[in-house]
């Protein structure tokens, strides 16, 4: 669906105004600058909101639909949009965002940590709505340097260290992608004689690139997306990245970030290069099942509350991997309603784990304990959350990992059946934590440690509500992603060999 109101551009320039007037703001007038900030981010939610009502959820093709010419000499333009794949990760990005700004207060200069956090908002929007190869390579390059000088400028430790290792690990895999952009865009234009970056255009093309050039070109895309994921063994530098970040960072990274990898295997590398998606799904989704059994073995032996968050990214995200490359619908629907969930369950754990580690000076779970006396309305909300870590049914985390279970166990079945063993370590790892943190005898500051706040509590609500919302009634969900993924399937098979199992020869839900 067109429309003639902008509101896309909206979405994605708003935040990065909201950046430029917090910077302006002269020094030492720290209120203003918080209110600019926060006030920027509840616009962009508004904003994200908007998009969300005015989709049509029947539709299965891109909507909101806007196009300007940019660079017309090269084919590159302003051209935004979408549909049921990208529609909930705008709103999750809407909704995090003021919810990090105005839960977590930076110690020092709030004016660059508000305009670094503004522009990452506008970043992640541009990369969720971007239809325009060029334009999603410029906005998925930008995150990278204001998440660079958050973690430099407002983390703990080692935060030099760890962001270099985010910023050099995560550059180097774009650099493979532009180089695959560049040569899709110049083989496309000598198949038809047009130069454009398009991201339909190309993705729709027949015949205009080679089986073999699609498969290392796909190899260019993957690389990008398995270290922005991150997928075993290019995650070594997620647990440090969260571990040194500042609460909002983590909370930003594990909800939004992340989710630009498992976006972009779906958007580009699945839409692009259906037949190369097909030959390389078997060795992804080997790494994304090594990655959920690798993830929780190592966070069950972490000593660091946050650091054992981060690991369970790790494995989550193995299992978004898994039902994407299932090629069946449920797969793709748990895979993408599961970036979702992740993002608001592990965003919310980084937020209790930075409140913890603000009442307490230490993350170390051997020097915690207890606090469910002293804190019994923050054991209680660290409980729910938790839970939907753990995917216990009737919260939010169930939802996803079931609809990739089921969706992938016909066409995957024994990675299906190793990766439901990482269901069993998830509920081992987080309840082994809880039990560690909150039950016993508190001793020490432990006793004395300040329950949550009014504000916290304000801040975390509608957290809460989204895990239970889509826990016990997620069909609105569901329904509004269903036809674009089942789109996007058939363009897999329309181009490829892979064959749904239900239709398949054998007829007995094999792989062909």
């Amino acid at each position: 669906m067109e429309i003639d109101f902008p509101l896309l551009s909206l979405l994605v320039v708003a935040p990065a105004v909201g950046a430029v007037l917090v910077a302006l703001v002269p020094k030492g007038n720290d209120a203003l600058a918080r209110a600019l900030g926060v006030g920027t981010t509840l616009v962009a939610a508004v904003l994200s909101i908007g998009v969300l009502v005015a989709f049509e959820g029947a539709d299965a093709g891109f909507q909101l639909t806007e196009r300007y010419t940019w660079i017309e000499d090269f084919g590159i333009a302003w051209n935004l949009g979408v549909d049921g794949i990208s529609l909930f990760l705008v709103v999750l990005t809407g909704l995090l965002f003021p919810v990090a700004v105005i839960g977590v207060r930076p110690h020092h200069d709030p004016r660059a940590y508000l305009a670094w956090l503004l522009l990452l908002e506008a970043g992640c929007l541009g990369v969720f709505v971007a239809l325009d190869l060029f334009l999603f390579f410029v906005m998925f390059e930008i995150v990278l340097v204001p998440m660079y000088f958050l973690i430099g400028g407002w983390g703990y430790g080692e935060r030099v260290y760890a962001a270099l290792k985010f910023f050099l690990f995560t550059m180097l895999g774009s650099a493979f992608m532009l180089v695959g952009i560049l040569a899709l865009a110049f083989l496309h234009q000598r198949a038809t004689g047009v130069l454009t970056f398009d991201l339909v255009t190309i993705a729709e093309a027949d015949g205009a690139i080679a089986q073999t050039t699609a498969r290392w070109l796909f190899l260019a895309f993957a690389v990008a997306f398995a270290v922005k994921v991150p997928v075993f063994p290019l995650h070594t530098w997620l647990p440090d990245a969260h571990t040194e970040a500042p609460t909002a960072g983590s909370v930003i990274l594990a909800g939004v970030m992340l989710k630009l990898g498992t976006y972009g295997f779906l958007r580009f590398g699945l839409y692009l290069f259906p037949e190369a998606a097909t030959y390389f799904a078997p060795l992804l989704v080997t790494l994304g099942v090594i990655g959920i059994i690798y993830g929780a073995v190592v966070a069950a032996m972490q000593r660091d509350l946050k650091r054992l968050v981060a690991y369970s990214s790790v494995a989550h995200l193995g299992f978004i991997i898994l039902g994407t490359f299932a090629f069946t619908t449920q797969g793709l629907q748990g895979g993408v309603i599961q970036m979702v969930n992740h993002g608001i369950s592990t965003g919310a754990l980084f937020l209790l784990v930075g409140m913890i580690s603000e009442r307490r000076h230490t993350r170390e779970i051997a020097k915690l304990g207890g606090l469910q006396k002293a804190a019994p309305l923050l054991a209680g909300v660290f409980t729910v959350v938790m839970l939907s870590s753990v995917g216990l049914p009737g919260l939010n985390g169930f939802v996803g990992e079931f609809l990739i279970l089921i969706g992938s166990f016909p066409t995957r079945r024994w990675w299906t059946v190793v990766a439901t063993a990482g269901v069993i370590l998830a509920a081992l790892y987080l309840l082994w934590a809880y039990q560690r943190v909150f039950h016993g005898a508190p001793e020490g500051d432990n006793a004395a440690m300040p329950d949550m706040t009014r504000r916290e509590l304000a801040v975390m609500a509608p957290l809460l509500a989204a895990i239970v919302f889509l826990g016990v009634y997620p069909k609105p969900v569901l329904e509004r992603i269903e036809p674009a993924v089942d789109r996007l399937i058939a363009h897999v098979e329309e181009r490829s060999d892979f064959t749904q199992p239900e239709v398949a020869a054998t007829g007995r839900g094999e792989q062909p």
